[in-house]
């Protein structure tokens, strides 16, 4: 089979007609399905802009939400508006509210939104201030201490959904896809061909899920796994372990694209 993987993408920032333009290029593409990590739109357009997703281009478009998803809004509302929408459709899948799904006889695939959690960097001495802590509902409190506790809450969530999905996944399958927003190692931090600084890495890595990866992969060493993931608006490949590789996918406001299209096995 085939898979279409865009990251990114913030419709938000085009047109209605060029979201249209954008959805009708996508339906004529040659593959199975879509894989997309993140970053649809903001609180009061990401459910319609996967309802549109949902009627074009009518295959499974298996997605995560990314931090931009929740701007004007809470979590509360959009995780419960995103799970009410998939409940009622037969493409639109949620990954967080997923097992491990089978897209062949040897791969699987698994996800979560995941959350930068704080744990790689400075956090504490960076001066980066993110749109998250003024955009989100329940990260606008102004002290530190309390933001880092819910971004840590937040990941540590995804952490736990992967402990939970990944073990089954790799029984019953060769390898598997992982989808997620964040970057879940510092070496898949890409900013302009180099990996974030420590002012940035608090905000674009999620050292708890990354632990979590490594360590399953480590059990099943002859398993393999790509991670596919977005959120730094720039791309490169990292090699975290002999059967663990992370593609961090790029990104430009405006221009929406696919990443990259390729043979599932």
């Amino acid at each position: 089979m085939k898979a279409a993987w865009l990251t990114d993408i913030h419709l938000n920032f085009l047109k209605q007609n060029q979201i249209d333009d954008f959805f009708r290029k996508l339906s004529k593409e040659p593959v199975d399905c879509f894989f997309m990590s993140g970053d649809i739109g903001e609180a009061n357009t990401v459910v319609n802009y996967l309802k549109l997703a949902d009627s074009t281009l009518k295959r499974p478009f298996y997605f995560v939400l990314g931090n931009h998803d929740f701007y004007t809004g809470s979590f509360k509302n959009v995780w419960s508006a995103v799970s009410d929408l998939t409940k009622n459709s037969d493409n639109l899948i949620w990954l967080n509210e997923a097992e491990h799904i089978s897209l062949t006889k040897e791969t699987a695939l698994v996800g979560h939104d995941s959350w930068a959690d704080g744990r790689f960097g400075d956090y504490f001495g960076s001066t980066v201030e993110l749109n998250d802590f003024y955009y989100i509902d329940e990260l606008k409190s102004r002290d530190k201490t309390e933001r880092i506790k819910a971004m840590k809450k937040l990941a540590d969530h995804a952490a736990n959904h992967f402990i939970k999905v990944l073990p089954q996944a790799l029984k019953d399958h060769q390898r598997v896809i992982v989808l997620t927003h964040v970057p879940p190692f510092k070496e898949a931090t890409w900013h302009q061909g180099k990996i974030s600084e420590d002012d940035w890495l608090p905000f674009f890595s999620c050292k708890v899920v990354g632990d979590v990866l490594k360590d399953v992969m480590e059990q099943h060493p002859s398993g393999e796994m790509t991670v596919y993931c977005g959120h730094c608006h720039s791309s490169g490949q990292c090699q975290v372990l002999p059967n663990l590789k992370v593609i961090t996918g790029g990104a430009e406001y405006g221009l929406p694209k696919i990443q990259s299209i390729f043979e599932v096995k």
